[in-house]
């Protein structure tokens, strides 16, 4: 089964208003926050429409971003894309490292055994802090979670689509 990639990476979720002025509290959803001191530009998606959104200010405040946009300048020009999705295309991405890879181009891969035998379908990625521990459903409708260890996870081949894992003692 080939899926479409997706161009574009969610790098984080307005929550709120912040202060009067126009910006706007970001949840950050990607690993480095500082990416956002770097980015000139964000496509917002409200889930209606999506527009691209100028960055003329950033700030940080406790795990958040406060982000202005060129243009809006008060509390009621931005009120409206709470819950909106900050997205980047893929070319002003971060440059990833050797074994990183997306969440977006991982979600949906077929996960199998190092014996062979198919495992089950990636459904989600946690990030925990220590390490991210990936959510499998399996055939018959149940979850693992796979630590993201290389114990554990032996191989990712992303053109391919599929993660090969090695099933650890009490696992299952």
């Amino acid at each position: 089964m080939e899926t479409e990639r997706n161009d574009e990476l969610q790098v984080g979720v307005i929550t709120q208003t912040h202060g009067i002025r126009g910006e706007v509290k970001v949840f950050p959803t990607t690993d480095d926050a500082n990416r956002f001191k770097k980015l000139k530009e964000v496509i917002l998606d409200t889930g209606r429409e999506r527009l691209s959104m100028e960055i003329e200010g950033v700030k940080f405040f406790k795990q958040f971003v406060i982000l202005k946009f060129k243009g809006y300048d008060s509390i009621n020009d931005v009120e409206k894309y709470k819950q909106g999705k900050l997205l980047v295309t893929r070319d002003k991405a971060v440059r990833l490292k050797k074994d990183e890879y997306f969440v977006a181009d991982m979600i949906g891969m077929r996960v199998v055994t190092d014996t062979g035998e198919n495992f089950g379908t990636l459904k989600e990625v946690l990030a925990t802090g220590a390490n991210d521990v990936y959510v499998v459903s399996l055939d018959d409708g149940r979850e693992v979670l796979l630590p993201a260890i290389r114990d554990c996870v032996k191989n990712i081949d992303i053109d391919a689509q599929v993660m090969e894992i090695h099933v650890m003692d009490g696992l299952l």
